[in-house]
């Protein structure tokens, strides 16, 4: 297994991984300031497009779309695990912890259901955005594709996934949506500098390997 394979496995787990925690945290609420309110999933669900991009710039947009299909299968085990979890019998003496349990997880369903179907929307636009930008520019301009698709298939996510998994919960959507959205640009900003060491460190690595095989 080359060290290219190995870089491309530990994406896909970091980004399954990524889904599943998203899920289970999603049902806290927080609050910036006066105004602000998100989901606690919010940062951890915003790492995912990087991934995707970074997949896509390094190893083409199949495997873009192989990764999302890999994501979608994690969300649906980590359901099913989550909920059979329940309902195991407690023990007499830790009902407590039952309690817990359910408090923590027993939404889950409604944010799964709200979470896939925001989920496969956004990530397939935000690949076929940043594929056919990268085609437009000629493999130039990393930070526009990176920026744009991301911008673009957050806002479907955004609007989706708020609508789905709190609508008749939270007293104001719209400003939800509003403040998830505009943190998530602001994440989506920060993270340009990653994508471009990430991308330029695979790209050199691969002309070491190559000038090493033909020396």
């Amino acid at each position: 297994m080359t060290n290219k394979d190995q870089k491309l496995i530990l994406l896909n787990v970091i980004f399954a991984s990524a889904l599943v925690v998203a899920n289970v945290i999603a049902g806290k609420i927080v609050m910036l300031g006066e105004n602000f309110t998100i989901p606690a999933a919010v940062v951890v669900y915003a790492v995912t497009f990087l991934i995707t991009d970074i997949i896509h710039e390094n190893y083409g947009r199949e495997q873009a779309k192989q990764t999302i299909i890999f994501g979608f299968i994690a969300q649906i085990f980590a359901s099913i695990m989550i909920f059979l979890g329940q309902l195991l019998p407690v023990a007499p003496f830790a009902q407590e912890s039952q309690q817990a349990y359910e408090t923590l997880l027993g939404q889950n369903a409604r944010f799964v259901i709200a979470s896939l179907a925001a989920y496969l929307t956004s990530q397939y636009l935000d690949v076929l955005i940043f594929s056919k930008l990268k085609k437009m520019t000629n493999t130039k301009y990393k930070w526009l594709r990176n920026n744009v698709s991301t911008a673009s298939s957050q806002l479907i996510d955004t609007t989706v996934f708020i609508t789905i998994a709190f609508i008749g919960s939270v007293p104001n959507l719209w400003m939800m949506i509003l403040s998830q959205y505009v943190i998530k640009l602001g994440i989506a900003a920060l993270d340009t500098p990653i994508f471009y060491w990430l991308t330029r460190k695979q790209k050199q690595t691969t002309v070491d390997q190559s000038i090493k095989a033909t020396s």
